[in-house]
């Protein structure tokens, strides 16, 4: 059963595409025409099992992430626990910072059974951030999470897909796992200059591995 707090995040759709979807870099700058990397529709879920292979490892036990890394878009970022704003939206990390990602600290940590959550900024007023490049990820693609209790959780990606701010699938995204998976989510689609980005990428992955 979801705790009160994981259900309040995931009907509020936890806000990421208010809270870190302005583009400041994009409008001062005058960059709207060099936009984050759009996943292809070869990336997206296909029909079937909806994954790229359905071997997975046994969930750990939880503890709390320290790092992410994913080498095919050369992420290499600290992570920071995360709660939620006053309106119910998962908070966003610092926005001066723009190497770091987020957890959400009262949810399932990477590598235990369950969704666990991740969450950065695509840019902030100095450029691009961590997870600028997400969108660029393919399937079978690594991503790997340092742990508290020093192991290291592996994660291969089983799609990358893109969605408009007002269609944003919340059950699909922060539903609940029987294994340990993971989704990385950062602003991205459309831009204006006006309203900054118009959705969200979100990459889903599951475990694989421990070290």
């Amino acid at each position: 059963m979801s705790s009160p707090t994981e259900t309040q995040a995931r009907s509020k759709g936890w806000g990421i595409a208010v809270a870190a979807c302005v583009g400041l870099w994009l409008v001062q700058s005058g960059s709207g025409d060099v936009t984050p990397p759009v996943p292809s529709a070869a990336e997206a879920f296909a029909a079937g099992p909806g994954w790229h292979t359905s071997a997975a490892a046994e969930p750990l036990a939880p503890s709390a992430p320290i790092r992410v890394r994913i080498p095919r878009i050369d992420v290499d970022a600290p992570v920071i626990r995360l709660g939620l704003a006053p309106d119910g939206s998962l908070d966003v990390p610092p926005a001066g910072n723009r190497n770091v990602a987020g957890w959400y600290k009262d949810g399932t940590p990477p590598g235990s059974r369950g969704t666990a959550i991740m969450a950065g900024h695509v840019d902030n007023a100095q450029g691009p951030a961590v997870f600028y490049a997400l969108g660029a990820l393919r399937k079978g693609d690594r991503i790997e999470v340092n742990r508290q209790d020093g192991r290291t959780a592996v994660f291969t990606v089983d799609a990358v897909e893109v969605y408009d701010n007002d269609a944003f699938p919340d059950d699909k995204v922060y539903g609940r796992a029987d294994r340990a998976e993971l989704r990385v989510i950062t602003c991205g689609g459309g831009f204006s200059p006006k309203t900054g980005y118009q959705g969200n990428v979100v990459a889903y992955a599951h475990l694989i591995g421990a070290r």
